[in-house]
């Protein structure tokens, strides 16, 4: 019997976490074979090399595709987009996939959309019709949208979008979210068995923090987010759980900022480059405020 390879794009953290429990699904079906190509900030160590998380969760990565430049600018941004698509192509021209699954709206996913629109790959596409206001994310979303044939999207609403966008109806399917799901169906950590999994002590008052740049403005990163650290001040018996920006433009420069903070209040503030999905999830349980700009 011959079977359809599958192809599972992840360049970030977030997504691989709403992705992880739709390839156990893929990996579990006997007429499919997965495929598994990594890139973006999973190989890069200053995010904290996330494939490993990849490869603890028991699953092969077929291709990795090292695409982001240490750079903080839109150029950098343009550059990584290009060597997506030189990288993509040679992989995908190894890889021969059947159907390609991407989801969301990240530059690396649009880089990956464009090669498999090219060579003629199937793509099917998670959660178009969305909205991300401010950020490039939407037009990128829409972008991939265009370069799909198969489109699952979590509710009518969006459906009606990606409708509008030229798409024909009957290839567009409502599934709901897949992060309901991972959060319905997750292990839920006590408040003693996280402050031991995190290697903190949580108080009365505990916040997460996290904040990206907003990628249609230009240069506005850094005093956005000082406003944010001053209004954090203004609470002094408290913990502030920070996690970092993605590798977007002046992304390094929040996280230098992060940095900057945490070093002189230990006290009272933390940052994690990535906690996985799984610890993501279980830490906002206990927190009393999120904070920030991220579509998590």
């Amino acid at each position: 019997m011959k079977k359809y390879k599958i192809c599972v794009f992840t360049g970030t953290r977030a997504e691989y976490g709403l992705l992880k429990p739709l390839m156990e699904k893929i990996k579990q079906e006997p007429e499919f074979e997965l495929q598994v190509l990594v890139s973006g900030m999973h190989l890069s160590p200053e995010f904290g090399l996330t494939y490993k998380e990849i490869l603890k969760d028991g699953f092969l990565i077929d291709e990795k595709v090292e695409i982001l430049l240490s750079s903080d600018t839109p150029v950098g941004t343009c550059k990584a987009i290009g060597l997506g698509l030189i990288g993509f192509s040679d992989s995908l021209e190894r890889l021969k996939p059947d159907l390609v699954i991407v989801l969301g709206d990240r530059f690396e996913a649009l880089a990956f959309a464009i090669s498999c629109y090219i060579m003629g790959i199937p793509v099917a596409h998670l959660y178009g019709g969305e909205a991300t206001e401010g950020a490039f994310d939407e037009g990128i979303r829409h972008a991939i949208t265009k370069f799909s044939h198969l489109h699952f999207v979590s509710n009518e609403k969006y459906k009606e979008v990606v409708v509008q966008l030229g798409e024909e109806p009957e290839r567009v399917f409502v599934v709901g979210a897949l992060g309901i799901d991972n959060i319905v169906n997750m292990k839920k950590l006590s408040r003693e068995e996280l402050e031991e999994n995190l290697g903190i002590k949580l108080k009365k008052l505990n916040f997460m923090v996290t904040y990206h740049p907003v990628t249609l403005e230009k240069d506005t990163a850094e005093w956005q987010f000082k406003n944010l650290l001053e209004a954090l001040d203004e609470f002094e018996d408290c913990l502030i759980i920070f996690t970092k920006s993605n590798a977007d433009p002046q992304g390094r420069v929040i996280n230098k900022l992060i940095d900057d903070y945490v070093a002189k209040r230990k006290d009272k503030a933390v940052a994690f480059t990535s906690m996985g999905q799984f610890l993501y999830l279980n830490t906002m349980r206990h927190m009393n405020a999120i904070i920030g700009n991220s579509s998590s």
